[in-house]
């Protein structure tokens, strides 16, 4: 793949991420320059136009065609680039296909999916092939998961430092955030609430914190999960359940498996929201937990689920205003104890709405650093990684130096 023409192609860059990815592209590393890329997709003219309304700047950004029906042509395009990135969704219904040609091509892969059925499915399928042929796929490169499984790995490191070993127990909680949602992840919420319904396997398998780790980890220590309102000690408020904490978990377990369990064996990890304290804050908590609560149980209910589809929530292509994505932000915060029972706190923000503004730089810059910054397969090989597994601190560094986030360690109080 070093010969290549491309470094990464963009596939699925009309889409509602895909144009905030390429237009992100565009403005930090420009078109034709060091950075070689392209976009692609199955229609032509919508591309052409999606080009022509980014202006001068991108007469030379090269189009592909390719489609996800179409096994050539998606081989055709992984044999043009070293890295692809998918912004195609729900990637339960429309992913699987481009995986299978980055594994079969050896071409490196990364998306933004929060799908964690679809990503078992995909490592069953594909991890063994990805091995043979160096492909490396990373999954979740976008606000779920790469704010959780970086900012864990940041911590850790700053624990390492500090106590001379890993935290034994992570909590991350959403402080603060600003960004509505697209119509993308709307349809893939939907569709996993769909198919957990037909499934009671995958139910089951939704409850299993450890569901995409590889099989031979199974630790014995039981996860909490915030399920309801909870009064958390450590931050001294209430907490909610997190909508993003069922993909999220999974990934970070997933990375201290494939790091030789580097945060413990028995590690404990589980995301919630602040809501406050005192009776505000309670009363907040468990409005959120109703509200969560009652967007699942109408989606499993098929005439509710089509009054939401058609009356409430966005239709795929839709999503926040680019004023919005600007006014946006979020503001994590982590709190790790040692075996000891030492503490240490960091923190993670961002200068975008989660889902969108700053899911299209996070995502970007996973794919520069999986092209230009990662060892060669032959000494990170093939395989399913995940952001902290294979990017690590270098991923850290980009996103910092480049795509507005931060990680900083907090003074202990």
């Amino acid at each position: 793949m070093s010969q290549a023409p491309f470094d990464i192609v963009v596939f699925g860059a009309t889409s509602f991420v895909g144009q905030i990815l390429s237009r992100y592209l565009l403005e930090r590393y420009g078109a034709g320059g060091e950075v070689k890329w392209a976009i692609a997709g199955r229609s032509e003219a919508k591309l052409v136009t999606f080009k022509s309304g980014l202006g001068e700047a991108a007469a030379d950004l090269p189009v592909i065609i390719a489609d996800a029906g179409n096994e050539a042509s998606l081989t055709e395009m992984c044999e043009q680039t070293r890295v692809v990135i998918s912004t195609v969704g729900p990637y339960a219904l429309y992913g699987e296909p481009l995986v299978q040609a980055c594994v079969n091509s050896g071409t490196d892969y990364c998306d933004l999916t929060g799908e964690v059925q679809w990503i078992r499915k995909m490592i069953e399928r594909y991890e063994e092939q990805a091995k043979k042929t160096g492909a490396r796929i990373v999954h979740c490169c976008g606000f779920d998961s790469i704010p959780s499984d970086l900012g864990v790995y940041y911590l850790q490191q700053q624990a390492k430092a500090q106590f001379g070993e890993p935290c034994s127990t992570v909590k991350m909680r959403v402080k603060a955030a600003k960004g509505g949602l697209s119509g993308g992840t709307v349809a893939s919420m939907i569709n996993v609430t769909k198919e957990a319904v037909a499934d009671p396997a995958l139910r089951k398998e939704l409850a299993n914190p450890y569901s995409i780790c590889p099989k031979d980890f199974r630790p014995a220590r039981r996860q909490h999960n915030v399920k309801a309102a909870e009064y958390d000690e450590d931050f001294q408020a209430w907490t909610a359940p997190f909508v993003m904490g069922a993909i999220n978990t999974r990934v970070v377990h997933r990375s201290n498996a494939l790091q030789g369990a580097a945060y413990g064996q028995e590690f404990g990890y589980d995301e919630a929201v602040l809501t406050g304290k005192g009776l505000k804050g309670r009363a907040a908590a468990l409005g959120v937990a109703a509200g969560l609560g009652g967007f699942l149980v109408a989606a499993t209910i098929k005439p509710a689920r089509w009054a939401l589809e058609k009356f409430v929530l966005p239709k795929p292509g839709e999503g926040p205003t680019p004023k919005a994505q600007e006014e946006g932000f979020f503001d994590l915060r982590f709190v790790g104890i040692s075996a000891k029972g030492e503490m240490i706190r960091t923190k993670v923000t961002g200068d975008r709405d989660p889902g969108y503004g700053s899911t299209g730089k996070m995502l970007g810059e996973a794919a520069i650093c999986l092209a230009f910054d990662i060892d060669t397969p032959e000494k990170r090989p093939g395989g399913f990684w995940t952001p902290a597994s294979l990017l690590g601190q270098k991923a850290i560094d980009r996103l910092v130096k480049n795509a507005g986030l931060r990680f900083e360690l907090l003074e202990n109080r």
